[in-house]
């Protein structure tokens, strides 16, 4: 998509002005959901200087956005990634407070809403600090979940001989943390299965069917590359792998975060890099939910999504360029254009796909229905073997899908 477009995604959420990246903090209350999100105001470039960004809505495909929750000040030089913990004023915001121009090693602290509404949020204090005795480089993004007897929170660390660490602490009380060590660690040097990077951002450690995975966001060199998990089982405080495994392609996904929707369910909402309009940077993915199969992660469009479709268009033709496209049975390629241009075109072959926007072309594995959604500058695909997503740029003011082998149900989407 290029700088000049004014194009704006439908159904996802993108920020009125200024640039976003993670969500995080994704809560599910009576009236719908609570979002936050990293965000530079009045500026369409990645600073230092985050904010929390805030917005609600009924599901996560109508949110609007309110006003900054928590900026830089107090001793802070930035409010980066965290999460939160707890619901109504007793909820508590676990963010990574930097200071620069050293920002690479953050600090935990904590704040509390003063609202009903999480609109306005005070500072706490700090209450974890990067372990001594290790050669870190980078030290961010807490996770807390509950154990039986407490709390354990995660957070990522680079060691500067090339080492990913998930570094582990446990609370009674979520006021006073004690380091419990290393969770689960990789070098850089490990390319098989998967290459896992230098730094895991964003980790997070849950329980899916009946194993363990920690998912992360895989960073190396101030280069951000993909999404990738383990899996195996986690047991007082250490997490054993037995396998890695990617679960994003393409240049777009980023930064998953994991919540529980309102039905109960797990699922994850990632950064969308590379989606911009003239005066705002970034947007954030469909939700997904997700369910272990034969030891795997697998990601599908959450049944929000189906809730702003239309009817099936008989004819694959939609007005507007937001579509929810399903291919059942691929083979061969499925075409999307607009004005009377290809905008999408994906080739399959057995396992593998060839998807092919205006300006890239992206190889990808694929396995059974793959399902498409199409809004505006956002492409996002998903099937058994994985999610991938790029930025698009539909000519026209309608859609038009067609295929050369299997079968396709094509429905707009506001």
């Amino acid at each position: 998509m290029t700088k000049e477009s004014s194009m704006r995604p439908t159904i996802h959420f993108t920020p009125a002005s200024g640039w976003i990246n993670d969500p995080h903090g994704i809560t599910a209350t009576d009236d719908g959901y609570q979002v936050f999100f990293q965000y530079v105001p009045g500026r369409t470039e990645w600073a230092p200087d985050c904010h929390w960004g805030h917005a609600t809505g009924r599901d996560l495909l109508s949110l609007r956005e309110k006003q900054v929750a928590i900026a830089p000040g107090d001793g802070d030089d930035g409010i980066w990634t965290g999460c939160i913990v707890g619901t109504g004023r007793s909820a508590r915001a676990f963010y990574t407070a930097i200071s620069t121009p050293d920002f690479g090693i953050g600090r935990v602290r904590v704040a509390h809403p003063v609202d009903d509404q999480w609109t306005v949020w005070a500072k706490d204090d700090v209450v974890v600090h990067a372990p001594e005795g290790m050669d870190l480089i980078a030290f961010r993004d807490p996770f807390i979940r509950r154990e039986a007897d407490g709390w354990r929170m995660f957070v990522g660390g680079a060691d500067r001989d090339g080492t990913a660490r998930a570094l582990t602490y446990t609370s009674r009380n979520l006021e006073e943390w004690s380091y419990d060590g290393v969770a689960l660690e990789r070098s850089t040097a490990l390319h098989d299965p998967v290459w896992m990077g230098a730094l895991w951002e964003c980790p997070q450690v849950f329980e899916l069917g009946d194993r363990s995975m920690l998912i992360s966001s895989i960073w190396d060199a101030d280069v951000l590359h993909y999404a990738a998990y383990a899996v195996g089982t986690f047991l007082e405080g250490r997490f054993e792998a037995a396998d890695w495994t990617k679960l994003t392609w393409g240049p777009s996904l980023y930064a998953p975060s994991l919540f529980t929707d309102a039905e109960g369910e797990l699922a994850l909402t990632f950064w969308l890099r590379g989606i911009r309009g003239e005066n705002w940077v970034g947007a954030h993915s469909i939700p997904y939910r997700i369910a272990e199969v034969d030891g795997r992660l697998v990601a599908t469009p959450h049944p929000d999504v189906a809730a702003h479709r239309s009817a099936p268009a008989p004819d694959g033709v939609v007005d507007g360029l937001a579509a929810d496209i399903e291919w059942s049975q691929p083979g061969g390629s499925l075409a999307i254009s607009s004005g009377g241009e290809d905008a999408v075109r994906v080739e399959v072959d057995g396992g593998e796909a060839v998807v092919a926007t205006s300006t890239d072309e992206y190889r990808i594995p694929v396995d059974g229905v793959i399902r498409m959604i199409i809004d505006g500058p956002v492409l996002e695909l998903s099937s058994s073997a994985g999610l991938f997503a790029a930025a698009v740029e539909p000519k026209g003011s309608d859609l038009s899908v067609a295929v050369s082998a299997g079968t396709v149900m094509v429905c707009a989407l506001s």
